[in-house]
């Protein structure tokens, strides 16, 4: 079965992004197919490149970025809610005059057309809010 995800929920303020990711990793294992996963609103911060946790919670933007190169599906930020999180790629550094990229480099930004497409072609578009 051919999934994408749609995750709303921020790495650490709720359990929803870590369920996104138990979630992938299960179905990864179970031999569906992941394609896309759209992070929108808060759950756009999973990409961020600048966070840095405490060690014994480990690094979920990293753990996101190796389950992309285990699964080749694409990670993908809604660019509006990457933005008015100051998170940027080297594109949209530039653009805006900034000093450089603050998202993960696993990650791409995109607009809501990817979502959309997501959904059309995929089986089942499962979504993770933040309660």
């Amino acid at each position: 079965m051919k999934l994408s995800l749609l995750v709303m929920a921020a790495p650490y303020a709720s359990g929803g992004a870590d369920s996104a990711w138990h979630y992938a990793d299960a179905a990864l294992a179970l031999g569906h197919e992941l394609s896309r996963v759209f992070f929108y609103d808060e759950g756009a911060l999973n990409g961020t490149l600048s966070s840095v946790p405490p060690q014994d919670e480990g690094n979920r933007t990293e753990r996101w970025a190796v389950l992309q190169q285990r699964s080749g599906c694409e990670l993908i930020l809604c660019i509006a809610s990457a933005l008015k999180r100051g998170m940027l790629d080297s594109t949209e550094a530039e653009r805006y005059e900034q000093s450089g990229a603050t998202i993960h480099p696993a990650f791409e930004l995109g607009g809501l057309g990817l979502l959309v497409d997501a959904s059309a072609n995929s089986d089942r578009l499962i979504t993770f809010g933040p309660g």
